[in-house]
């Protein structure tokens, strides 16, 4: 137990000399109208938390616990969110997490052009910390994975950069950059673009092939151990998770000296180093991982988590648990309601009603014979009081906030605090793909149906 305890307090040491840096987006467009008010990581996913709990807990879970998170847009909610949720991380070990919005200066007066950017305006902050590395992660991706493998990874290596890969099949989006090192331990970059089909995935790999006559390898570290892959379907595989450590040193030099006009990350940071023959490196991770880019990708996650297979992330997981904001709700209320495969969030109220394969959101009020089918409803951020009530009135809205009585919602996401009348059925019944009713207050991707915030939909209505 002495040998335990002495190993836990060197590896506690050892993990202080590593700052997080996490980049908060959510100018792309994949993931609107979730992200018309509010960035990527502070949306709400499994009912209580928000996406950045995810990346902030791996963090808190591997003992690293000095933290920034960079935002570039809508970032009032993350920033609430993040300040009365972790406002006691690390207590006593100087431990932080502190939110870096965008801004102007005297020197910059323009706004972020990208996330390289948005750290190099902050490295006067970052410089201040005498840290070894830096560990650059994304707040909308869903993993479990304890950061300490990946940084002895890094340091046995010796690299000035490691990039986190994964081999998830299920993660097999063509956007993303393959790296390759050829017979003479260089590293080469393929980038994929996102609307690729087969003609042009096979074009790839026969460049691959002429790049690297011989054999080529992906130069992996699992766990501090080196292993090699020669195979192109292996090496289509393996793919850049947007997560890598840097040296502290390197990352201003590159940043400042370097590569002053870089913008992003991934297609010019990491591919600059690699020009310049920087020793860069892959850390494999095996486990699962999501990329929450499209409306897609976060109902399927919602959902496979209700269901608890194999591909849904735990959040019930008590060796690794995910931290949150404390929300002093009530208890959920359930009066004869038949509940299947679901997760409930905290304060909702759930009426005489049928919810089946569905995540259901804080403060959700579902009234009297309706039925929720594979859907995820975000909740609400108040209860409305009768006083509420009859001001909402007044405004002309004789929808109160959640979803009426006999109302069917199947394959959807209603967004928070959204007023969904009586005996409306969203079930997109003619099986629509795409559609742009904003003005209406919904829209239609990949066929799921989207209702925005605070939206209306009358009694009555189909969708």
């Amino acid at each position: 137990m002495e040998g335990v305890k002495k190993l836990h307090i060197v590896r506690e040491i050892w993990l202080q000399s590593v700052l997080a840096i996490i980049l908060d987006d959510g100018s792309e467009t994949k993931l609107y109208p979730l992200t018309k008010r509010i960035s990527k990581g502070a949306i709400p996913i499994a009912a209580n938390y928000r996406l950045i709990d995810i990346v902030v807990s791996n963090c808190i879970n591997s003992n690293i616990i000095r933290i920034y998170a960079l935002t570039q847009f809508n970032s009032t909610s993350l920033y609430s969110h993040l300040s009365r949720a972790y406002s006691n991380i690390g207590l006593g070990k100087d431990g932080f997490i502190e939110i870096l919005t965008a801004c102007q200066s005297p020197e910059e007066q323009g706004w972020f052009k990208g996330n390289a950017d948005a750290v190099r305006r902050w490295l006067w902050v970052l410089k201040d910390h005498p840290v070894e590395e830096f560990l650059v992660l994304s707040s909308h991706h869903i993993y479990e994975m304890d950061y300490a493998k990946l940084i002895k990874g890094h340091r046995d290596s010796r690299a000035d950069i490691t990039v986190a890969v994964s081999c998830n099949r299920r993660n097999n989006n063509p956007s993303y950059d393959f790296l390759i090192q050829n017979h003479r331990k260089k590293f080469l970059e393929v980038k994929h673009a996102p609307d690729m089909d087969e003609d042009k995935f096979a074009a790839v790999i026969a460049k691959i092939d002429n790049l690297v006559p011989i054999s080529y390898t992906i130069r992996i570290f699992m766990h501090g151990m080196q292993i090699g892959i020669s195979t192109k379907e292996e090496v289509c595989g393996a793919r850049s998770m947007g997560i890598f450590v840097i040296k502290r040193d390197m990352m201003i030099k590159l940043l400042e000296k370097v590569l002053p006009k870089a913008n992003d990350f991934r297609s010019e940071v990491i591919q600059g180093a690699i020009s310049m023959g920087l020793k860069v490196h892959a850390y494999m991770f095996d486990g699962q991982w999501e990329d929450i880019e499209t409306i897609e990708a976060f109902y399927h996650a919602n959902i496979e988590s209700a269901r608890r297979t194999s591909h849904g992330f735990n959040f019930h997981d008590r060796n690794s648990p995910i931290y949150t904001m404390p929300h002093c709700l009530p208890p959920t209320v359930v009066t004869n309601a038949l509940i299947r495969g679901s997760i409930i969030g905290d304060g909702c109220i759930l009426r005489r009603c049928k919810i089946t394969d569905s995540v259901i959101g804080m403060r959700t009020y579902i009234g009297e014979e309706a039925v929720i089918e594979d859907s995820v409803i975000m909740g609400s951020d108040f209860y409305q009081t009768d006083v509420q009530w009859s001001w909402t009135k007044l405004q002309g809205f004789n929808v109160p906030v959640g979803i009426g009585e006999q109302t069917h919602i199947r394959r959807a996401i209603i967004d928070k605090n959204a007023r969904i009348g009586r005996n409306v059925r969203i079930v997109n019944t003619h099986g629509v793909q795409e559609c742009d009713r904003e003005a209406h207050g919904y829209i239609i991707s990949g066929g799921i149906v989207v209702v925005l915030s605070n939206a209306v939909i009358p009694d009555g209505s189909m969708l």
